[in-house]
């Protein structure tokens, strides 16, 4: 770049970020501030939903009537959480709703969890046991659609703690708000069916995938 290129750079504007989102108005019903919200939380209310229903027509469905209803019941919120944390809520209860319509996989029954746990004897794992993060094993393109289809086959409480807390890295305060049950509850749901999905993959990755 020349003294002259660098001259003009320099005197460029830099590009305006865009503006805080200012909750109060949102929560006012101010059309732009709603709009921003929109547009800043649609990406990754988006990816969560289509993560349920594994639809992207349906899930861009289930994502405006998400922000319908969020608008038409702002004064509903309590201010108990943030307010993209309830916008979450609305849009999983929308999906999870949508899905019971068309179910595609055939999902475990809680005895068929507690089957599916660690056995133990003398306090100790009666298999060798290893950590695992369910993160590494999604993103590795080749087992992405296994892992999928056996997080699929969880129960529906079980499966939305793996989502929220492994796959999009909620933390364990968001995301109980967001499933609306306590932080142990959440736990423990999550123990559970990482356990559970251990034994459900074991078959394709051996015991520590």
């Amino acid at each position: 770049m020349d003294q002259a290129e660098h001259e003009t750079a320099k005197n460029e504007p830099a590009t305006p970020l865009a503006p805080p989102l200012d909750t109060e108005a949102v929560l006012r019903g101010d059309r732009r501030a709603f709009e921003q919200l929109v547009r800043q939380e649609s990406p990754r209310l988006f990816r969560v939903i289509v993560r349920i229903l594994k639809d992207e027509d349906e899930a861009r469905s289930v994502m405006q009537e998400t922000f319908l209803q969020a608008y038409q019941r702002l004064d509903s919120f309590r201010r108990e959480s943030k307010l993209t944390t309830w916008l979450y809520a609305i849009g999983i209860n929308q999906a999870r709703a949508s899905l019971r319509k068309k179910r595609r996989y055939q999902t475990l029954e809680e005895a068929d969890m507690d089957r599916l746990q660690p056995s133990f004897a003398n306090g100790m794992y009666v298999a060798s046991y290893k950590a695992w993060d369910p993160q590494k094993l999604v993103e590795r393109t080749e087992r992405q659609r296994i892992v999928r289809e056996a997080i699929d086959r969880l129960p529906d409480d079980y499966r939305m703690v793996v989502l929220l807390r492994d796959i999009e890295q909620l933390s364990t305060t968001e995301a109980a708000q967001v499933l609306s049950i306590s932080e142990g509850a959440l736990r423990v749901r999550l123990h559970r069916a990482r356990q559970a999905l251990r034994a459900l993959l074991e078959k394709h990755f051996g015991a520590h995938p």
